[in-house]
């Protein structure tokens, strides 16, 4: 069966004018908890020494953001934005959501240059390597609607919107 990922999207203009104007450190706080939760115990421990204390950098073009993080030897964690980074990866905002969904690989971005690294080409290719060996879950789009996460929620918390002084 052939897969044939979705035309390319680009933020229009006017979401990109916008995006541009937040501020940094909230997403930058977004990404390295999903970094934590997703790939922080499965990093192996060559590549977390490559990384430690490596300014890195997400560029989202389209929507003219960056998340500025890095390795702390046991966590991700986000950082001030500098003008120097060790790394920068770089792709539109689609095509950052096509690799999360495991329906783009990167060397195919990489080569239709869609995907962009910039810095240590070195530091470049074990990420790329480690990330495409790791066992990541798929970003499924589904899971994040507000009843999903609601619902998630609730799970979580046993008798969440009971009455006070009843039993769920």
């Amino acid at each position: 069966m052939n897969h044939t990922p979705p035309a390319p999207f680009t933020l229009p203009s006017p979401l990109a004018a916008l995006t541009s104007r937040l501020p940094a450190f909230p997403g930058s706080l977004l990404l390295v908890t999903a970094l934590n939760l997703g790939v922080a115990r499965q990093l192996p421990r060559d590549v977390g020494e490559m990384l430690l204390n490596k300014r890195l950098r997400i560029h989202v073009r389209d929507a003219r953001v960056t998340f500025d993080f890095t390795w702390t030897g046991g966590a991700f964690a986000p950082r001030a934005r500098h003008a120097e980074t060790d790394l920068c990866i770089s792709a539109s905002a689609h095509d950052f959501l096509l690799l999360a969904q495991r329906q783009q690989d990167p060397d195919t971005l990489f080569f239709n240059r869609r995907l962009v690294m910039e810095g240590d080409t070195e530091l470049g290719l074990v990420v790329k390597n480690t990330l495409d060996a790791l066992e990541l879950p798929v970003l499924d789009l589904q899971q994040w609607t507000p009843r999903q996460v609601l619902a998630r929620l609730s799970a979580l918390r046993p008798g969440m919107g009971a009455t006070p002084g009843t039993q769920p």
